[in-house]
């Protein structure tokens, strides 16, 4: 049992000195540190550049007064720490300098409370670290790297550059990446410090490469950058060298050598060489037609090149005298001229009889350009018609026609029956076998016949006859028919039988013409096809023995071998470039150069090839500028005879900005010289029973300028110069037989260049008719009975400045006539009609005039009166002499002078003057008051309907005015001078008094 007790009190001494040393103080006053294990200790962190340490946990001390803690036991080294005291018994550790991670990492040492009373506790270690910081940048190991390489080779691994860094840690001391600073450089650098190439270098380029590098701890710290030099070292390669990637060309610059500084190493090729071959192609199919040709229409083109004019274009540009073309799909850009497209399904158009003869004489050429491809999909059975005579009803003949079946281009000529014997069998057939016909690129086919010969051109060049190439198909001739047309289709053939268009053709066709009763030189058929874009090939005097020079018809290729690689050299640094467009199409143009070098004994030896272009820049734009005197005016009779509409036209030509002269001094202004096409217009169109416009046919006979003549206008056309088409213009003459119906004629004038691609302005000419004044009647003074209205003096002034500007009508006046208005100010764009007046306008003013003569002071109480009681007379008087003497004045309304005036019959006001009866004295007052009464009455009618002035429109659109007068001035003077009834007549027409 004491045993026990014993036990149980060792127990609870152990447990209240375990109390005493973790939270309070000991019974005895001793002091303690407030840890959970005296065997854990501390542990602390201190930066290197701070002195304050962060240590876990807090350091505190519990027991008595703590005045103190100690470090010690030092036996661990040095420790530069000191511990301060602060108020609720914890304290703080801080070094008392300085720390350094790279000399001392880790720091440990002992620490202890004491008491004011001298207690000291029991020891507890403290741990403490020291953190680096990132205060070293690394350092490479050489000052620079200086290493060679061979050209033309790709390194796995050029150089490596090392790099160290001195802080302590991993963090800040390990060197985490490299990099090169230097830019567009073909070089990479990894993480580890190897610098390799990222593409072959070339000694030419570059001999050597100097690269900036630096290098980065974990802590992105970056360290001074270390020069690398990499030396390029001249390999001998195959091939061509100062070979330029790009060509620009400016145009009208002429001739660009292309490759000046080349130069050729054929290295140690191993063996004798024998010869050498170079091969430059210069890739134009894809501008326009194959090549940059001028954009002239095919009629012009033709007239360049000295064709003849008879040819007949089946695919114009839509216009006037060219509507058939207005449906077909066509290229919307200018650089090349017009191209229409055939989709072999729908696209085909009829050709207007009075446009090609349908009839093909014994005699003839067709032309055409052409794009077309094999279609996968399609029987090669199928026909392609490019143009086709067919039966327009009831049959299915195929008269003649020009198609494309299985990749070969066929001609069709089935002879009449009335052109020779219908048993014997010849020539119908003609099938050529071309490699061009489906290749997908343009070329230039030209068919002449004089049958039974029949000869092909293609691009220019006569094509050699071959064994059953072309093949040939006879025929019976055509059986006779009645009732039968035929009808000339192109893109398609006509199928008379169904109605409807059949074999459509499906490709791109351009310039298709046909020349008939002649064919054309092969010349002209070569000129027509001659780029205007090509290679300049060296001067034949600098070709050496044994080198040989060959070129295509186009100059778009061109070979040049020999055994003397030097020569050879010399000859390809002499080709150039030229483009003698004026305005070219601008756009890239490739260029591919090929080598092959022959050894002794026929071994060939690969050279590599060369691609390069030539960027052709796009030309700065021209300007065309018409100008002239835009308003003309001229009297009724000089348009019955013909009046120039251009009398002063002239045509300039904008001045090109950085304009150049070609190297070798030819001019560049070619667009300064010439036009190709001008279309004069007229709205509304012409009326061909009154008006007609006529050109000067011998002057375009001369200069072989076509001219095209309808009811919308006129359109001139033909490469030429300038001048010459001012002449011509200046010649057109606008013809009116009846110039009273009309106030104006309105004329607007464009002409272009290259086929449309350069526009001039829109110049409008008027002709404006100067209408004649009224003549003064015979014995009287004629004055108007109103003042002009506004419109009339605005009237008035237009004619006065039209005829200053236009040689019109003499601006003097008589002093007892006032002229009265002549036309008004119109639109520009449209016909107008002079203004309509009333018969009372004049007839009226005269009439008081005589009245007052008669009678110069009755009242106008009585006159009212008289006016009214004679004014019923005369109309019941009037109505039945209107109609004794309608039908005779019906006839004779058709010879209306001119100088009447028009006036509107849709709703007529007619005043008539009472008859003066000169019987008495009384008789002749009352006949005055009588005709004082007529003549107020007169002024209202007049004032009443002077504002129902209505135009008349003729059938064909034009405007015009209508004049109507039945009276002549003799019957006007018989009434003024006998007293005699004025019989004024109309034709159903509306009479108001």
């Amino acid at each position: 049992m004491f045993g026990k007790y014993l036990l149980i009190a060792a127990y609870l001494g152990f447990a209240a000195s375990s109390l005493n040393v973790t939270s309070g103080p000991s019974a005895d006053g001793v002091p303690r540190l407030d840890l959970a294990s005296l065997e854990s200790g501390y542990h602390g962190l201190v930066k290197e550049n701070e002195t304050l340490v962060e240590v876990t946990p807090r350091i505190k001390a519990v027991g008595g007064d703590i005045c103190s803690f100690r470090i010690v036991n030092k036996h661990h080294g040095e420790a530069p720490f000191e511990i301060v005291l602060k108020p609720g018994g914890e304290a703080e550790l801080r070094a008392r300098k300085a720390l350094n991670c790279e000399k001392r990492k880790n720091y440990k040492f002992d620490i202890a409370a004491v008491t004011c009373t001298g207690e000291v506790s029991d020891n507890a270690t403290v741990h403490i670290s020291v953190v680096d910081i990132n205060e070293y940048a690394p350092t490479f190991l050489d000052p620079s790297y200086v290493c060679q390489v061979d050209e033309g080779r790709l390194y796995e691994e050029i150089v490596r550059v090392e790099a160290t860094d001195r802080d302590c840690t991993p963090k800040y001391g390990d060197v985490c990446k490299y990099e090169i600073l230097t830019s567009d450089q073909p070089f990479t650098i990894d993480n580890e410090g190897a610098i390799r190439n990222t593409e072959p270098l070339d000694y030419e380029r570059s001999h050597n490469h100097i690269l900036s590098v630096v290098a980065y701890d974990c802590g992105m710290k970056q360290s001074v950058p270390v020069m690398v030099t990499i030396k390029v070292n001249r390999i001998c390669k195959l091939g061509w060298k100062g070979i330029p990637e790009r060509i620009d060309y400016a145009p009208g610059t002429g001739r660009e050598d292309l490759f000046p500084d080349a130069e050729l190493e054929l290295c140690d090729v191993p063996c004798t060489v024998h010869s050498v071959e170079t091969k430059l192609n210069l890739a134009t199919s894809h501008i326009g037609k194959g090549c940059d040709r001028d954009t002239y229409s095919v009629q012009s083109q033709r007239k360049l090149c000295g064709a003849s004019m008879e040819s007949v274009d089946l695919l114009p540009s839509p216009g006037i005298g060219s509507e058939w073309t207005k449906s077909l799909p066509t290229d919307e850009g200018r650089e090349s001229d017009q191209i229409f497209e055939f989709d072999g399904a729908s696209s085909a158009v009829a050709i207007p009889s009075d446009v090609l003869d349908h009839n093909l004489a014994s005699v003839f050429t067709i032309a055409t350009w052409m794009k077309h491809k094999q279609h996968p999909d399609q029987d090669k059975h199928v026909k392609e018609h490019i143009i086709c005579s067919a039966d327009d009803h009831k049959m299915n003949r195929h008269h003649y026609a020009l198609f494309v079946r299985n990749c070969r281009l066929i001609l069709l000529l089935r002879r009449d029956f009335s052109e020779g014997d219908l048993n014997i069998f010849r020539p119908a057939e003609w099938r050529w076998k071309l490699p061009q016909v489906c290749d997908n690129e343009w070329h230039h086919y030209a068919v002449s016949v004089k049958f039974p010969e029949v000869s092909l051109y293609v691009d220019g060049q006569l094509f050699k006859t071959e064994k059953k190439n072309p093949e040939i198909i006879d025929d019976w001739p055509l059986h006779p028919t009645k009732g039968i047309n035929t009808t000339v289709t192109v893109g398609a053939c006509w199928q008379g039988s169904d109605n409807k268009m059949k074999h459509h053709f499906h490709g791109y066709l351009a310039g298709l013409s046909v020349l008939l009763h002649k064919t054309e030189k092969p010349e002209v058929l070569s000129c027509l096809h001659k780029c205007k874009e090509s290679l300049e090939v060296p001067a034949m005097e600098l070709l050496e023995p044994g080198m040989e020079l060959l070129t295509n018809s186009d100059l778009t290729e061109l070979s040049i071998e020999g055994d003397n690689k030097t020569n050879l050299v010399i000859l390809v640094r002499k080709i150039g470039y030229t483009n003698t467009r004026q305005f070219p199409t601008p756009g890239r143009r490739n260029l591919h150069l090929s080598t092959s070098v022959t050894c002794e004994r026929g071994r060939p030896v690969k050279v590599p090839s060369v691609e390069s272009y030539v960027m052709v820049l796009q030309p700065q734009q021209p300007s065309i500028d018409i100008n002239g005197t835009g308003n003309v005016a001229r009297e009724y009779e000089d348009f019955r005879l013909g009046v120039r509409v251009f009398t002063d036209v002239h045509i300039t030509v904008g001045q090109v900005k950085g304009q150049k002269q070609w190297k070798h001094g030819e001019p560049v202004s070619v667009i300064e010289k010439q036009l190709d096409s001008c279309t004069v217009s007229v709205y509304p169109p012409l009326n061909p029973d009154h008006e007609t416009v006529t050109l000067p046919e011998n002057m375009l006979t001369q200069f072989g300028i076509v001219a095209k003549v309808n009811k919308d206008g006129v359109v001139v056309s033909g490469a030429d110069m300038i001048y010459n088409y001012e002449q011509v213009l200046r010649q057109v003459q606008y013809t009116n037989k009846k110039p009273a119906y009309y106030l104006n004629r309105v004329f607007k004038l464009i002409c272009s260049e290259l086929n449309g691609r350069f526009m001039s302005n829109e110049y409008v000419q008027t002709l404006t008719m100067v209408h004649p004044r009224l003549p003064a009647s015979k014995g009287l003074n004629i004055k108007p009975s109103s003042p002009p209205t506004s419109l009339s003096q605005h009237s008035d002034k237009k004619v006065a400045e039209s005829g200053h500007h236009g040689n019109g009508v003499a601006a003097s006046e008589s002093a007892q006539v006032q002229a009265q208005p002549a036309h008004i100010h119109v639109d520009r764009h449209h016909a107008e009609l002079r203004p309509a007046q009333t018969i009372s306008d004049v007839y009226m003013a005269a009439n008081m005039d005589s009245t007052q003569a008669v009678v110069a002071g009755g009242s106008h109480a009585v006159t009212i009166i008289i006016v009214v009681c004679v004014g019923f007379l005369l109309f019941m008087i009037v109505l039945g002499v209107i109609r004794i003497r309608a039908a005779h004045h019906r006839a004779a309304q058709e010879e209306i002078a001119d100088t009447e005036m028009a006036w509107d019959d849709s709703a007529l006001t007619i005043t008539v003057n009472p008859m003066e009866v000169q019987l008495d004295g009384s008789a002749s007052q009352t006949g005055g008051q009588a005709g004082d009464g007529g003549n107020q009455a007169g002024n209202g009618d007049a004032a009443g309907g002077g504002d129902d002035d209505d135009d008349d429109s003729s059938d064909d659109g034009s405007s015009y005015h209508d004049d109507d007068l039945d009276s002549s001035d003799e019957e006007e003077e018989e009434g003024a001078e006998g007293g005699k009834v004025k019989d004024l007549e109309w034709d159903n027409s509306t009479l108001a008094i």
